[in-house]
Protein backbone atom coordinates (compact mmCIF):
# COMPACT_ATOMS: atom_id res chain seq x y z
CA UNK A 1 0.00 0.00 0.00
CA UNK A 2 1.69 3.60 -0.91
CA UNK A 3 2.03 5.66 2.40
CA UNK A 4 -0.73 7.89 2.44
CA UNK A 5 -3.36 8.73 5.27
CA UNK A 6 -6.01 6.20 3.75
CA UNK A 7 -6.69 3.43 6.80
CA UNK A 8 -4.68 0.64 6.64
CA UNK A 9 -6.81 -2.41 5.11
CA UNK A 10 -5.22 -5.84 6.56
CA UNK A 11 -7.56 -7.25 4.61
CA UNK A 12 -7.38 -6.23 1.42
CA UNK A 13 -3.33 -6.81 1.89
CA UNK A 14 -3.88 -10.22 3.03
CA UNK A 15 -6.77 -10.81 0.11
CA UNK A 16 -4.56 -9.74 -2.29
CA UNK A 17 -1.43 -11.58 -1.70
CA UNK A 18 -3.52 -14.95 -1.26
CA UNK A 19 -4.99 -14.08 -4.66
CA UNK A 20 -1.25 -13.59 -6.01
CA UNK A 21 -0.42 -17.08 -4.07
CA UNK A 22 -3.58 -19.14 -5.46
CA UNK A 23 -3.19 -17.57 -9.07
CA UNK A 24 0.79 -18.59 -9.40
CA UNK A 25 -0.44 -22.01 -8.45
CA UNK A 26 -3.11 -22.51 -10.96
CA UNK A 27 -0.78 -20.61 -13.90
CA UNK A 28 2.09 -23.50 -12.60
CA UNK A 29 -0.51 -26.44 -12.46
CA UNK A 30 -1.60 -24.34 -16.02
CA UNK A 31 1.45 -25.12 -17.18
CA UNK A 32 2.23 -28.79 -16.23
CA UNK A 33 -0.93 -29.77 -17.62
CA UNK A 34 -0.21 -29.08 -20.55
CA UNK A 35 3.31 -30.35 -20.45
CA UNK A 36 1.77 -33.37 -19.64
CA UNK A 37 -0.61 -33.50 -21.96
CA UNK A 38 1.47 -32.71 -24.95
CA UNK A 39 4.06 -35.17 -23.86
CA UNK A 40 1.72 -38.18 -23.78
CA UNK A 41 0.50 -37.18 -26.68
CA UNK A 42 4.05 -37.35 -28.30
CA UNK A 43 5.15 -40.50 -26.52
CA UNK A 44 2.27 -42.62 -27.91
CA UNK A 45 3.76 -41.57 -31.43
CA UNK A 46 7.29 -40.86 -31.46
CA UNK A 47 7.26 -37.67 -31.66
CA UNK A 48 5.09 -37.23 -34.84
CA UNK A 49 2.33 -35.34 -35.66
CA UNK A 50 0.62 -31.77 -34.35
CA UNK A 51 3.37 -29.94 -31.62
CA UNK A 52 1.57 -27.93 -29.39
CA UNK A 53 4.16 -26.49 -28.59
CA UNK A 54 3.54 -23.48 -30.63
CA UNK A 55 -0.11 -22.85 -29.36
CA UNK A 56 1.18 -22.59 -26.08
CA UNK A 57 4.08 -20.31 -26.49
CA UNK A 58 2.13 -17.72 -28.49
CA UNK A 59 -1.14 -17.51 -26.14
CA UNK A 60 1.47 -17.43 -23.21
CA UNK A 61 3.37 -14.46 -25.28
CA UNK A 62 0.36 -12.67 -26.12
CA UNK A 63 -1.26 -13.13 -22.65
CA UNK A 64 2.00 -11.34 -21.48
CA UNK A 65 1.77 -8.82 -23.64
CA UNK A 66 -1.73 -7.87 -22.90
CA UNK A 67 -1.26 -8.10 -19.29
CA UNK A 68 1.60 -5.86 -19.35
CA UNK A 69 0.14 -3.37 -21.68
CA UNK A 70 -2.84 -3.18 -19.65
CA UNK A 71 -0.30 -2.39 -16.38
CA UNK A 72 1.61 0.45 -18.11
CA UNK A 73 -1.47 1.98 -20.51
CA UNK A 74 -4.32 1.43 -18.62
CA UNK A 75 -4.66 4.83 -17.34
CA UNK A 76 -4.98 5.86 -21.57
CA UNK A 77 -6.93 2.53 -22.26
CA UNK A 78 -9.22 3.44 -19.68
CA UNK A 79 -9.91 7.19 -21.07
CA UNK A 80 -10.37 6.27 -24.01
CA UNK A 81 -12.83 3.36 -23.88
CA UNK A 82 -15.18 6.14 -21.93
CA UNK A 83 -14.25 8.70 -24.56
CA UNK A 84 -13.12 10.70 -21.52
CA UNK A 85 -10.59 13.91 -21.71
CA UNK A 86 -8.01 15.54 -19.13
CA UNK A 87 -8.77 18.51 -17.97
CA UNK A 88 -7.84 21.81 -16.24
CA UNK A 89 -9.36 24.12 -13.31
CA UNK A 90 -9.53 26.35 -16.37
CA UNK A 91 -12.00 24.41 -18.44
CA UNK A 92 -15.08 25.33 -17.07
CA UNK A 93 -17.17 25.41 -14.13
CA UNK A 94 -17.80 21.82 -13.87
CA UNK A 95 -13.76 21.13 -14.07
CA UNK A 96 -12.78 23.91 -11.54
CA UNK A 97 -15.41 21.97 -9.18
CA UNK A 98 -13.68 18.86 -10.14
CA UNK A 99 -10.19 19.59 -9.29
CA UNK A 100 -10.90 22.02 -5.92
CA UNK A 101 -12.21 18.49 -4.99
CA UNK A 102 -9.53 16.36 -5.62
CA UNK A 103 -7.28 18.38 -4.46
CA UNK A 104 -9.00 18.82 -1.09
CA UNK A 105 -8.40 15.26 -1.20
CA UNK A 106 -5.10 15.00 -2.08
CA UNK A 107 -4.22 17.42 0.82
CA UNK A 108 -6.55 14.89 3.30
CA UNK A 109 -4.29 11.78 2.29
CA UNK A 110 -1.04 13.14 1.75
CA UNK A 111 -0.61 11.69 -1.67
CA UNK A 112 0.34 13.21 -5.06
CA UNK A 113 -2.46 14.94 -7.46
CA UNK A 114 -3.36 12.67 -9.84
CA UNK A 115 -4.43 13.88 -13.39
CA UNK A 116 -8.57 14.84 -13.57
CA UNK A 117 -10.51 13.66 -16.36
CA UNK A 118 -14.90 14.27 -17.17
CA UNK A 119 -16.23 11.64 -19.26
CA UNK A 120 -19.14 12.62 -21.52
CA UNK A 121 -21.95 11.16 -20.76
CA UNK A 122 -25.16 11.23 -18.67
CA UNK A 123 -24.62 8.08 -16.94
CA UNK A 124 -23.47 8.70 -13.20
CA UNK A 125 -20.58 6.94 -12.31
CA UNK A 126 -16.87 7.60 -11.79
CA UNK A 127 -13.54 5.86 -11.35
CA UNK A 128 -9.67 5.67 -11.01
CA UNK A 129 -7.21 4.05 -12.95
CA UNK A 130 -3.03 3.73 -12.91
CA UNK A 131 -0.81 1.98 -12.15
CA UNK A 132 0.97 3.95 -9.01
CA UNK A 133 0.00 7.33 -7.33
CA UNK A 134 2.64 8.94 -10.22
CA UNK A 135 0.77 7.74 -13.01
CA UNK A 136 -3.01 7.71 -11.71
CA UNK A 137 -5.94 9.37 -12.98
CA UNK A 138 -9.37 9.78 -11.30
CA UNK A 139 -12.30 10.33 -14.08
CA UNK A 140 -15.86 11.39 -13.66
CA UNK A 141 -18.51 11.48 -15.73
CA UNK A 142 -21.10 14.60 -16.56
CA UNK A 143 -23.92 13.09 -15.23
CA UNK A 144 -22.49 12.17 -11.97
CA UNK A 145 -21.34 15.94 -11.84
CA UNK A 146 -24.74 17.42 -12.13
CA UNK A 147 -26.71 14.96 -9.90
CA UNK A 148 -24.10 15.13 -6.92
CA UNK A 149 -23.48 17.97 -4.55
CA UNK A 150 -20.06 18.78 -3.10
CA UNK A 151 -20.05 16.33 -0.01
CA UNK A 152 -21.33 13.20 -2.00
CA UNK A 153 -18.92 13.94 -4.99
CA UNK A 154 -16.00 13.93 -2.37
CA UNK A 155 -17.19 10.97 -1.19
CA UNK A 156 -17.16 9.59 -4.31
CA UNK A 157 -14.16 10.50 -5.59
CA UNK A 158 -12.08 9.59 -1.89
CA UNK A 159 -13.33 6.11 -2.83
CA UNK A 160 -12.09 5.80 -5.97
CA UNK A 161 -8.67 7.29 -5.00
CA UNK A 162 -8.31 4.77 -2.19
CA UNK A 163 -7.75 2.12 -5.35
CA UNK A 164 -5.06 4.16 -6.04
CA UNK A 165 -3.84 3.96 -2.64
CA UNK A 166 -4.11 0.87 -2.15
CA UNK A 167 -2.57 0.12 -5.11
CA UNK A 168 -5.52 -2.89 -5.79
CA UNK A 169 -5.81 -1.90 -9.59
CA UNK A 170 -2.17 -2.88 -10.46
CA UNK A 171 -2.84 -6.10 -8.34
CA UNK A 172 -6.03 -6.62 -10.17
CA UNK A 173 -4.41 -6.18 -13.71
CA UNK A 174 -1.52 -8.64 -13.04
CA UNK A 175 -3.83 -10.96 -11.67
CA UNK A 176 -5.51 -11.22 -15.05
CA UNK A 177 -2.61 -12.43 -16.81
CA UNK A 178 -3.19 -16.32 -16.31
CA UNK A 179 -7.06 -15.78 -16.96
CA UNK A 180 -6.06 -13.88 -20.45
CA UNK A 181 -3.56 -16.41 -21.73
CA UNK A 182 -6.38 -19.58 -20.54
CA UNK A 183 -8.57 -17.90 -22.36
CA UNK A 184 -6.91 -16.89 -25.63
CA UNK A 185 -5.74 -20.91 -25.19
CA UNK A 186 -9.14 -22.09 -25.74
CA UNK A 187 -9.78 -19.73 -28.79
CA UNK A 188 -6.31 -20.83 -29.86
CA UNK A 189 -7.16 -24.83 -29.27
CA UNK A 190 -10.60 -24.22 -30.66
CA UNK A 191 -9.92 -22.24 -34.16
CA UNK A 192 -7.04 -24.57 -34.65
CA UNK A 193 -8.95 -28.01 -34.63
CA UNK A 194 -12.25 -26.26 -36.52
CA UNK A 195 -9.63 -25.22 -39.54
CA UNK A 196 -8.30 -28.91 -39.29
CA UNK A 197 -4.22 -27.65 -37.28
CA UNK A 198 -4.94 -31.62 -35.95
CA UNK A 199 -4.74 -33.41 -39.39
CA UNK A 200 -0.94 -33.17 -39.92
CA UNK A 201 0.32 -36.32 -39.40
CA UNK A 202 1.01 -37.70 -42.90
CA UNK A 203 -2.56 -38.08 -43.39
CA UNK A 204 -2.56 -41.31 -40.62
CA UNK A 205 -6.37 -41.61 -39.33
CA UNK A 206 -5.13 -42.38 -35.57
CA UNK A 207 -2.82 -39.19 -35.58
CA UNK A 208 -5.77 -36.98 -36.62
CA UNK A 209 -7.62 -38.43 -33.72
CA UNK A 210 -5.30 -38.26 -31.15
CA UNK A 211 -4.35 -34.76 -32.02
CA UNK A 212 -8.15 -34.10 -31.72
CA UNK A 213 -8.34 -34.91 -28.38
CA UNK A 214 -4.91 -33.52 -27.50
CA UNK A 215 -6.76 -30.11 -28.47
CA UNK A 216 -9.78 -31.03 -26.72
CA UNK A 217 -7.67 -31.76 -23.69
CA UNK A 218 -5.93 -28.22 -24.33
CA UNK A 219 -8.99 -26.46 -24.05
CA UNK A 220 -10.95 -28.34 -20.99
CA UNK A 221 -7.73 -27.70 -18.84
CA UNK A 222 -7.77 -23.73 -20.02
CA UNK A 223 -11.57 -23.64 -19.44
CA UNK A 224 -10.37 -25.00 -15.97
CA UNK A 225 -7.86 -22.46 -15.32
CA UNK A 226 -10.31 -19.80 -16.43
CA UNK A 227 -13.17 -20.25 -14.42
CA UNK A 228 -10.81 -20.86 -10.93
CA UNK A 229 -8.83 -17.54 -12.08
CA UNK A 230 -12.20 -15.52 -12.68
CA UNK A 231 -13.88 -16.59 -9.55
CA UNK A 232 -10.76 -15.56 -7.90
CA UNK A 233 -10.71 -12.08 -9.45
CA UNK A 234 -14.22 -11.27 -8.58
CA UNK A 235 -14.00 -12.20 -4.99
CA UNK A 236 -11.00 -9.76 -4.71
CA UNK A 237 -12.99 -7.52 -6.72
CA UNK A 238 -15.57 -7.58 -4.42
CA UNK A 239 -13.71 -6.83 -1.14
CA UNK A 240 -11.61 -4.17 -2.55
CA UNK A 241 -14.67 -2.13 -3.35
CA UNK A 242 -15.62 -2.57 0.33
CA UNK A 243 -12.50 -1.62 1.66
CA UNK A 244 -12.35 1.73 -0.95
CA UNK A 245 -15.72 2.74 0.61
CA UNK A 246 -14.43 2.29 4.05
CA UNK A 247 -11.51 3.91 3.48
CA UNK A 248 -12.74 7.20 1.49
CA UNK A 249 -16.07 7.45 4.19
CA UNK A 250 -13.07 7.21 6.99
CA UNK A 251 -11.03 9.73 5.44
CA UNK A 252 -13.74 12.31 4.73
CA UNK A 253 -15.12 11.61 7.71
CA UNK A 254 -18.99 12.09 6.04
CA UNK A 255 -19.88 8.15 5.64
CA UNK A 256 -23.46 9.37 5.39
CA UNK A 257 -22.39 11.48 2.30
CA UNK A 258 -20.76 8.21 0.33
CA UNK A 259 -24.09 6.15 1.15
CA UNK A 260 -26.23 8.86 -0.58
CA UNK A 261 -23.87 9.14 -3.36
CA UNK A 262 -24.27 5.35 -3.64
CA UNK A 263 -28.44 5.62 -3.80
CA UNK A 264 -28.61 8.50 -6.06
CA UNK A 265 -26.52 7.02 -8.45
CA UNK A 266 -27.75 3.37 -8.41
CA UNK A 267 -31.09 4.72 -8.69
CA UNK A 268 -30.26 7.07 -11.35
CA UNK A 269 -28.44 4.15 -13.52
CA UNK A 270 -31.70 2.35 -14.00
CA UNK A 271 -33.18 5.42 -16.13
CA UNK A 272 -30.11 5.35 -18.13
CA UNK A 273 -30.87 3.84 -21.91
CA UNK A 274 -29.46 0.38 -21.84
CA UNK A 275 -27.29 1.09 -25.31
CA UNK A 276 -25.55 3.20 -22.60
CA UNK A 277 -24.81 1.02 -19.80
CA UNK A 278 -23.91 -1.76 -22.90
CA UNK A 279 -21.35 0.64 -24.24
CA UNK A 280 -20.02 1.34 -20.66
CA UNK A 281 -19.85 -2.29 -19.59
CA UNK A 282 -16.16 -2.48 -20.49
CA UNK A 283 -15.34 -0.13 -17.29
CA UNK A 284 -17.52 -2.15 -15.38
CA UNK A 285 -14.95 -3.26 -12.65
CA UNK A 286 -13.52 0.56 -12.40
CA UNK A 287 -16.61 1.88 -12.33
CA UNK A 288 -17.65 3.33 -8.33
CA UNK A 289 -21.34 1.42 -9.00
CA UNK A 290 -21.71 -1.40 -11.73
CA UNK A 291 -23.70 -0.55 -14.78
CA UNK A 292 -26.15 -3.22 -14.27
CA UNK A 293 -27.36 -4.45 -11.22
CA UNK A 294 -29.38 -7.09 -9.73
CA UNK A 295 -33.06 -6.66 -8.13
CA UNK A 296 -32.41 -6.35 -4.63
CA UNK A 297 -32.98 -9.50 -2.37
CA UNK A 298 -32.94 -12.17 -4.93
CA UNK A 299 -29.44 -14.10 -5.26
CA UNK A 300 -28.40 -14.72 -9.53
CA UNK A 301 -25.96 -15.34 -11.20
CA UNK A 302 -25.01 -12.00 -11.98
CA UNK A 303 -24.71 -11.13 -8.19
CA UNK A 304 -22.64 -14.03 -8.04
CA UNK A 305 -20.19 -13.21 -10.92
CA UNK A 306 -20.64 -9.43 -10.01
CA UNK A 307 -17.36 -6.88 -9.41
CA UNK A 308 -19.00 -5.13 -6.85
CA UNK A 309 -21.03 -5.87 -3.54
CA UNK A 310 -24.89 -5.47 -3.69
CA UNK A 311 -25.99 -2.24 -2.45
CA UNK A 312 -27.69 -3.41 0.56
CA UNK A 313 -24.41 -5.01 1.77
CA UNK A 314 -22.33 -1.13 0.99
CA UNK A 315 -24.99 0.75 2.70
CA UNK A 316 -24.63 -1.55 5.81
CA UNK A 317 -20.47 -1.84 6.04
CA UNK A 318 -20.97 2.12 5.54
CA UNK A 319 -23.92 2.17 8.19
CA UNK A 320 -21.34 0.77 10.80
CA UNK A 321 -18.33 3.04 10.47
CA UNK A 322 -21.29 5.96 10.49
CA UNK A 323 -21.63 4.04 14.10
CA UNK A 324 -17.85 4.21 14.93
CA UNK A 325 -17.78 7.57 14.15
CA UNK A 326 -20.45 8.37 16.28
CA UNK A 327 -22.47 9.75 13.45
Amino acid sequence: MARTRYATDRGLVARMGATMFLLGLVFVGFFVGLFFLANYYFSRHGGTGYSADPLIVLATLIGIGVAVGGYFWSDKIALRTSRARIVTPADGEQAARLHAIVDRLCAMADMPKPQVAIAPTDMPNAFATGRNSNKAVVCATSGILRRLNNDELEGVLAHEMSHVAHKDVAVMTIASVIGIVAALMIRLAFYSELFGGGRRGGGRGNNNAYAGLLMLGVMLIGMVVYAISFLLIRLLSRYRELSADRSGALLTGQPSALASALVKVTGDMAKIPTRDLRAAEPLNAFYFTPAFHSRAGQLSMSQIFSTHPSLERRLAELDKIAKQLGR
